[in-house]
């Protein structure tokens, strides 16, 4: 289980998508015990070929702070992440993405060299994919019950409003 919501939702969506995730993932074993630092997600999609390493934050702290930790978090995701799944044939190239409830692009369009991209976006990627899914022919399954709930939320959001009315 992630360790939040965000990385909940992000995990939940990236199975769905077909991709194999780690959670969580601690990696650089120190020799007198811990670790350099822990991956949040780590995803696969082995039809794809597309290797995605997504640091989803509800952080409120500064820019030149966030450079600092997320640079660390990548630069370790480039590091170790071609060890994480062994047997399979690894695309070299691994996209980075940095996630944030807490933030404007407008003048911070990358971090670290890497992606940012806002809830607000990520939200509206999976409700416009919900979207076209009824519940009773394609239903998420129950093992995503935040995308289930969101598929819900989609199906029902107008029906409840017209009845608030």
């Amino acid at each position: 289980m992630a360790n939040n919501f965000l990385e909940q939702l992000v995990a939940e969506w990236y199975e769905y998508q077909g991709y194999f995730v780690r959670r969580n993932v601690p990696v650089g074993r120190r020799t007198r015990g811990g670790y350099e630092c822990e991956l949040d997600i780590v995803a696969f999609d082995p039809v794809e070929r597309h290797m995605v390493h997504i640091e989803p934050s509800m952080d409120a702290e500064s820019w030149e702070k966030r450079e600092r930790s997320f640079r660390k978090k990548f630069d370790a995701g480039i590091k170790y992440i071609p060890g994480l799944f062994p047997g399979l044939d690894l695309p070299e190239e691994i996209e980075q993405i940095a996630i944030f409830a807490f933030a404007s692009r407008v003048n911070h369009p990358t971090l670290a060299g890497r992606k940012v991209l806002l809830v607000s976006d990520l939200m509206r990627e999976i409700m416009e994919d919900l979207s076209d899914k009824k519940i009773a022919s394609a239903a998420v399954p129950e093992h995503h019950p935040i995308l289930r709930t969101l598929q819900f939320v989609v199906e029902y959001r107008k029906k409840v409003f017209d009845t608030l009315r």
